[in-house]
């Protein structure tokens, strides 16, 4: 965890590209996912607790309030996606790294 925009936000990376970012002392809890442009667009169009990615590109990110009315399975998996999405994006040879579980 990193905090890039200051000591309120919190900032998780893997191969030094963010993939999450919240601010852990507000309310409601909100958190911002990478995520695949059609899906964002669906999710959006079904559920009010999930927004365009607040300061981000709004396209392939999405903000999601965690207020209880998502359930639970669903706000893990975005999670995942959205570190998948992103380790997709690396280099392979980081991408490889990763996958391996190495240091």
């Amino acid at each position: 965890m990193e905090f890039p925009f200051g000591p309120e936000t919190s900032v998780f990376k893997v191969g030094g590209k963010m993939f999450a970012l919240t601010a852990l002392d507000a309310r409601p809890l909100t958190v911002s996912l990478k995520c695949e442009p059609s899906l964002a667009e669906v999710l959006r169009a079904e559920h009010s607790a999930v927004r365009p990615g607040y300061h981000l590109n709004k396209r392939h990110w999405i903000t999601v309030t965690l207020d209880d009315s998502l359930p639970d399975d669903l706000v893990l998996g975005l999670l995942e996606d959205s570190y998948e999405l992103v380790v997709d994006g690396l280099p392979k040879r980081e991408r490889d790294v990763v996958r391996s579980g190495a240091p």
